[in-house]
């Protein structure tokens, strides 16, 4: 193994971050955010070793909380911890006693007295997160609370588009898609216009929140005309789960009109790049040719990022930790 290449993660001084916790992208800084992304191509390159093992977390305990499922996150913040070696706990929510008449505040308690150092949380109500971080002694990370925040994919996606891209500042990147009901996309516009992106969102009246243009965004409603010439085209879920009404015609209608299609594609810049956050419906927000065309497509390059993104996430939150401790 390198040695001196993770001395250099292991460089305390290069670290601008300043939180116990990681609940959100709102209130980060310009410096925060890029230094975590600094410190995660760090770990890219240490990932694509043969050995993949550090003891950056020996002797912690990190307990993934998932309220939600979603494997992808779960598995992604498992790989994080465990190679860095911290010690890694799944809970299994669906059958514990939180179904069992357990309330968030009685769970709060219960982890805290198993002392754990890292708490990663996935929940269905926005500002739960938030909730359990007061209660509890040890760094919380926001997997994805309710339609308010995702902060850790926002941060792999910005790593993904910084790499292939060279920066942030000056890009214009279209959301398209879900925006309602999606925390992934008020992640990203909030350390997109952060990092001096010009930010545009695409989406059917129906799937746009109330006020939609106070979020310092462009807002478009035809898909043509909100691609015109951008650099990134970023695809989102449709979260049919989470619709109590119906809105959207028909998942043909919706694709027809806002499903990505290289017909569509044609109007953003020569070397735009497209991304989806995943699980994607395929046929319905993109289409299959679109995602699997490695020269366009960096869908399997953000779940890539996402394992480095959250190793730096927990080490960052580590340090500080320990920093406040000492």
């Amino acid at each position: 193994m390198n040695t001196s290449h993770i001395s250099s993660i292991e460089d305390q001084n290069a670290l601008v971050f300043t939180g116990n916790h990681l609940l959100g992208i709102e209130g980060l800084s310009a410096a925060e955010i890029t230094s975590l992304l600094d410190l995660a191509e760090s770990y890219v390159d240490f990932n694509r070793q043969e050995e993949k093992s550090l003891t950056t977390l020996c002797g912690r305990t990190q307990i993934n909380l998932f309220f939600e499922s979603s494997t992808r996150t779960q598995a992604s913040f498992e790989l994080a911890g465990k190679r860095l070696g911290a010690d890694v706990m799944n809970m299994a929510v669906a059958s514990s006693s939180i179904n069992k008449g357990e309330t968030l505040l009685d769970t709060a308690m219960t982890l805290n007295a198993m002392q754990p150092n890292l708490l990663v949380v996935r929940h269905g109500s926005s500002g739960a997160v938030k909730l359990l971080a007061q209660k509890v002694d040890c760094s919380v990370v926001n997997a994805g609370d309710g339609q308010h925040e995702h902060p850790t994919q926002a941060l792999l996606d910005a790593l993904t588009i910084r790499r292939n891209l060279g920066c942030l500042e000056g890009l214009t990147v279209a959301i398209c898609g879900d925006i309602l009901h999606s925390r992934v996309a008020r992640s990203n516009i909030l350390l997109l216009n952060t990092m001096g992106a010009r930010v545009r969102i695409i989406a059917p009246p129906t799937l746009l929140p109330d006020h939609a243009d106070r979020l310092g965004v462009e807002v478009f409603h035809d898909m043509r005309k909100g691609l015109k010439n951008v650099d990134v085209v970023m695809m989102l879920r449709l979260q049919l789960e989470r619709m109590t009404a119906a809105l959207i015609p028909s998942r043909r209608e919706y694709f027809h009109h806002y499903g990505l299609d290289y017909d569509k594609l044609a109007y953003a810049s020569p070397d735009a790049r497209v991304m989806h956050p995943g699980p994607m419906n395929r046929g319905m927000e993109i289409a299959s040719a679109v995602a699997d065309d490695l020269n366009i497509s960096l869908i399997h390059e953000q779940v890539e990022m996402g394992v480095a993104i959250r190793m730096a996430v927990l080490d960052a939150l580590s340090r500080e930790r320990s920093g406040g401790d000492q």
